[in-house]
């Protein structure tokens, strides 16, 4: 998701080195050492002068939101009372990755999951983060797809699937959790027809073949038919 902040339903308006700031304490999720922010920020220039832009820059926060960070010795963080929509996003992947986690009332839509980290942003501390959100993104929608099935919710089970393998279609248990989806509705030539799509995507790509577990799911199941 891209960056937006608002009080109550109001945007606010930042200002290009204050949203950077903001953005890191937002996505690390925890306070930060001052001096680990200026150097994260500011990589390409002297200590001295990394300082000096954070110093600026939490001025500036200060200026136009008031109480959006809050300074405790070395450290800045978000103030208490800022909410954070990719924190709200962590903790639901958790939980759905959890298997005594129960679905909840708005977990039949995998778009909520959707959508890479600040796109658009090309600064190199977040490259890391986005790919552990990446990751742990489809870990919730093949988690989020078995829990459907089991639940007896075929249609959103598929959509889930099809969400992890849309993410990343090479990989297994994505695309094993989408063939489980459509043999638990009965659909056993979807099962067999994305199993296929996949075999030819891996040889294609990767000069592979599907693992022997997943060919034995499309194989058992045509044998019962």
């Amino acid at each position: 998701s891209g960056f937006d902040a608002r009080v109550g339903s109001e945007p606010v308006y930042l200002s290009a080195n204050v949203e950077r700031v903001v953005a890191l304490l937002a996505v690390r999720g925890r306070p930060q050492l001052r001096i680990t922010v200026a150097s994260t920020l500011w990589m390409d220039t002297t200590t001295d002068r990394a300082a000096a832009n954070l110093r600026t820059a939490l001025w500036r926060a200060r200026q136009s939101t008031g109480d959006l960070l809050t300074l405790e010795g070395h450290y800045v963080a978000l103030a208490s009372g800022v909410s954070v929509d990719l924190t709200e996003l962590f903790e639901r992947a958790r939980r759905l990755i959890d298997d005594d986690s129960p679905l909840g009332a708005d977990d039949g839509d995998p778009g909520s999951l959707a959508g890479d980290l600040l796109p658009g942003w090309d600064e190199e501390w977040i490259t890391f983060e986005r790919e552990r959100l990446r990751q742990l993104r489809i870990h919730a929608l093949e988690s989020l797809c078995a829990k459907l099935s089991r639940a007896g919710r075929p249609g959103e089970a598929i959509d889930a699937g099809l969400a992890a393998v849309e993410a990343e279609p090479l990989r297994e248990s994505a695309q094993r959790a989408l063939v489980a989806a459509h043999l638990a509705e009965g659909n056993i030539s979807e099962a067999r027809r994305q199993y296929h799509l996949y075999r030819e995507l891996l040889r294609e790509a990767l000069g592979i073949e599907p693992s022997e577990q997943l060919r034995a799911m499309v194989d058992l199941s045509a044998a019962r038919r």
